[in-house]
């Protein structure tokens, strides 16, 4: 048997997973991340986890590779943090590959945590029949990532596919990103929230909700009127957008995860009918838009999968 260690470094949380070659976890650990004690603290997390997921396997030598997905922008040649906001601050220019392979002789492989999650559907899921497709990450922010024929789109050091940061409304608030209306501010779960005060503060009905995602989106399913109109706001958000990325990649498949694209299936097919609304339908008919399938795991089965990705492919690591 051969074995993966996957990382998956995110704003709440550390998950270490030890996966076989067809994807499956034998072992795995997660830790908070504690983001605000600093990098150096993080660093030593994550490599006192990967001491644990080595000490799980009888064997060392059927380790053939550490892979890490981490928040923010990757440079994914060096294995270094170009750039993270406030989900890690102080993250940014953290060596981690070169952290990591001084600690231990294998193949080390890092990269954004999206960038991995199209790599688990590339390897295990929907990418197994699907070589062009757009990977969606709905959590408290939006990530993501595209395959061409194969291959992650990169752009000059890792850093294409920022797709929550396209502008759906050039008039919208100010994103941290510096653009105006980025979808991110309105179907992430922080824009799900932000709409949702917004709401609260400016009508006078009574609410039976607080304001943030988890609540709003079960007072949706429970057809409270209210939260209605905040989601009737993100489905046609996120419709817009998403009907710009099939327009701009032409892809088989957008493939929708993360938290928010969680709650349901009534969440898909509202935002299946809003794509085909605003998708031209000769685009729309070779696109399906379907659930990511790996859930919580995702980001630490494709921090793994690297390791095959690259190692045992033709796909090499500095593809375009």
């Amino acid at each position: 048997m051969s074995y993966a260690i996957g990382v998956d470094i995110g704003g709440t949380k550390v998950q270490f997973a030890v996966i076989d070659r067809e994807g499956n976890i034998t072992n795995r650990h997660r830790v908070p991340t504690e983001a605000n004690k600093g990098p150096e603290q993080l660093m030593n997390k994550v490599l006192l986890g990967i001491d644990m997921m080595m000490e799980s396997i009888d064997q060392e030598e059927e380790i053939q590779g550490i892979g890490i997905g981490s928040a923010g922008q990757i440079d994914y040649r060096e294995g270094t943090v170009r750039y993270t906001g406030d989900t890690l601050p102080d993250w940014t220019g953290t060596a981690i590959k070169e952290m990591i392979a001084r600690r231990y002789n294998t193949s080390v492989y890092v990269d954004n945590d999206v960038n991995v999650i199209a790599i688990a559907e590339k390897m295990y899921g929907v990418g197994k029949d699907c070589d062009h497709f757009v990977c969606l990450a709905l959590g408290t922010g939006i990530g993501g990532a595209v395959m061409e024929a194969g291959r992650l789109i990169r752009g000059v050091f890792g850093g294409a596919a920022e797709l929550g940061h396209v502008s759906i409304d050039i008039n919208g608030p100010r994103c941290s990103c510096g653009n105006n209306g980025c979808v991110e501010l309105y179907a992430s779960g922080s824009g799900i929230a932000r709409l949702g005060l917004e709401m609260q503060r400016n009508g006078s009905a009574s609410y039976a909700w607080r304001p943030n995602a988890r609540d709003i989106i079960q007072a949706w399913h429970q057809h409270d009127p209210s939260a209605t109109q905040v989601m009737r706001i993100v489905i046609r958000a996120l419709g817009s957008a998403i009907a710009g990325y099939i327009h701009t990649f032409n892809p088989e498949a957008v493939v929708v995860g993360g938290g928010v694209a969680q709650s349901g299936p009534r969440f898909l097919q509202a935002l299946d009918q809003e794509v085909n609304a605003r998708t031209s339908s000769y685009m729309r008919g070779c696109c399906r838009l379907i659930p990511a399938n790996f859930g919580s795991d995702a980001g630490v089965i494709g921090a793994a999968a690297q390791v095959w990705h690259y190692g045992e492919s033709s796909c090499s690591q500095y593809m375009i």
